[in-house]
């Protein structure tokens, strides 16, 4: 009982935030209907109570799985099996993840089934496959992170100059979408599992992050592939107007019950068949471990059901309608300065942030603080978001402007930044993206992209979750030279 009453102390702690600032904004300067002011407070509600329940599934199910699946690879000491095994996983999590079917859907809706949404999910998740058996690799001969991941990113810019500007934010998009509340538990699970086999506890200590990093950029090589493929042509973008009854209150939430139960079943499906394959052939678990693992996986199940029900019904269309509203303000700072303001409080929301902070907490046994983390994450989603929005204002910035410096700078600190920080900072990255940012942020920068003149929904409506993804890499980094400054400082007062 303990456990729930921390759980929920913790969700209600970040998710009351968000609520608050909306209804905030609704007695001040931008009313709302009463029925989707109330059906808004109604998905706070049901975010509440999914996002504690599948904390505790996480807790009871994904993890130690992860861990086992992790370990029983490592052991097998064969690179071949360590290869199809990780791709395998990737794929089969990845093709699973709910934000990335979220993301997918949008682009489909928005480009009128040109990039489709069967296309979308298939190629980031052969990238996520290919990429975490590399990560595999990396962690088993010692390859340095930073090294590798200067490679990966070379790569992708390379990539990059041979498709057009709406595959290059829709790629960056699914690097963070495809990171979300299912595949960052069980990556990072898998990568302690792993890394955990290694005599030094040291380096089993610092490899056991990056990986999420390295996966979330197997996203971006998927898309820009096959957008080189395709070469480089102009796809136009529009967002239709979105009605989900606007005189029910109870409408919309029943309708998105069936479609999310089903997509999330289907997710878990392939996890579930890959346990009971596992159980059978190497884990041998015991009648009473086997059952609280199953019964974890229902507990994910039915959480993810109700949390994305409340965000799909209850928070999606207010955050378009927020969006497109304060576009029309003749004062553009009062959107960048609630672009800021949502960006930090929404990243308290994120289910795979809390998973990441207390597993960095527990592996450098308290020595980076939880609160820390999450300081150094709002402020930099804070000015990703902030950033975004300025290029909706401002169409003739392109997401490459902040990207293509930004990346630089981010892979240049890598070589200076303690390993341990470096590989928390591009995993923080990947799960900074989560649920709450593929369909509230995303829906109010599209929102904004609609209002806007001379704005294009497809090319400066997306890209957001690429820049939410983006800025915790300089943020965390920043905090990791701090933190080596000061070990420094107390090492020369020693002496």
């Amino acid at each position: 009982m303990d456990s729930i009453g921390n759980k929920l102390k913790e969700v209600l702690s970040s998710v009351l935030p968000i609520t608050i600032l909306v209804f905030l904004l609704n007695f001040t300067v931008l009313p709302l209907e009463k029925t989707l002011l109330i059906r808004f407070l109604m998905g706070s509600v049901l975010i509440i109570i999914g996002l504690t329940i599948f904390l505790i599934g996480v807790d009871i199910g994904i993890t130690p799985v992860g861990k086992l699946m992790g370990s029983t690879l490592a052991r097998t000491n064969k690179l071949w099996l360590v290869i199809i095994g990780g791709f395998a996983l990737g794929f089969i999590v990845s093709i699973a993840e709910p934000d990335l079917h979220i993301l997918a859907g949008q682009v489909s809706l928005v480009t009128s089934g040109i990039i489709s949404k069967f296309s979308i999910v298939v190629v980031v998740s052969i990238g996520i496959g290919l990429l975490l058996f590399t990560g595999f690799i990396r962690i088993l001969y010692n390859i340095s992170i930073s090294i590798m991941l200067t490679v990966i990113y070379i790569f992708i810019f390379l990539l990059s100059l041979f498709v057009s500007p709406e595959y290059l934010a829709i790629a960056f998009d699914a690097s963070g979408a495809t990171t979300g509340a299912l595949t960052v538990p069980f990556v990072l699970a898998l990568g302690t599992g792993i890394s955990a086999l290694k005599k030094d506890s040291k380096d089993s200590e610092e490899d056991s992050f990056g990986l999420i990093g390295i996966i979330s950029a197997g996203a971006i090589i998927g898309v820009l592939i096959m957008g080189a493929f395709r070469g480089i042509e102009e796809i136009s973008g529009e967002l239709g107007s979105k009605h989900s009854g606007a005189s029910s209150l109870l409408l919309p939430f029943i309708r998105e019950v069936g479609p999310v139960s089903r997509d999330i079943l289907l997710a878990l499906s392939p996890f579930l068949l890959i346990f009971i394959s596992f159980q059978k052939i190497s884990f041998h678990l015991d009648r009473k471990a086997f059952r609280g693992i199953l019964k974890g996986l229902f507990y994910t199940f039915i959480g993810l059901v109700v949390f994305m029900v409340g965000v799909n019904a209850g928070f999606m269309e207010v955050g378009n309608l927020i969006g497109y509203r304060l576009s029309l303000f003749e004062n553009k700072s009062v959107l960048l300065i609630f672009g800021f303001t949502l960006g930090f409080l929404t990243i308290l929301a994120e289910p795979a942030v809390h998973v990441l902070t207390h597993q960095i907490e527990e592996v450098t046994s308290g020595h980076v603080k939880r609160k820390l983390v999450f300081l150094a994450l709002s402020i930099g989603v804070g000015l990703a978001v902030a950033l975004s929005l300025l290029r909706v204002l401002v169409p003739p910035i392109k997401l490459w402007h902040y990207l293509l410096p930004g990346y630089i700078i981010a892979i240049l600190m890598a070589h200076f930044t303690p390993k341990l920080f470096v590989g928390i900072a591009f995993d923080s990255g990947g799960v900074a993206s989560g649920p709450m940012t593929a369909t509230f942020i995303l829906a109010f920068a599209q929102g904004a992209a609609k209002a806007v003149e001379g704005a294009n929904v497809l090319i400066d409506g997306f890209g957001i979750i690429a820049m939410v993804a983006f800025t915790p890499l300089i943020a965390l980094q920043g905090l990791g030279l701090v933190y080596k400054l000061k070990l420094a400082k107390q090492k020369l007062q020693e002496s």
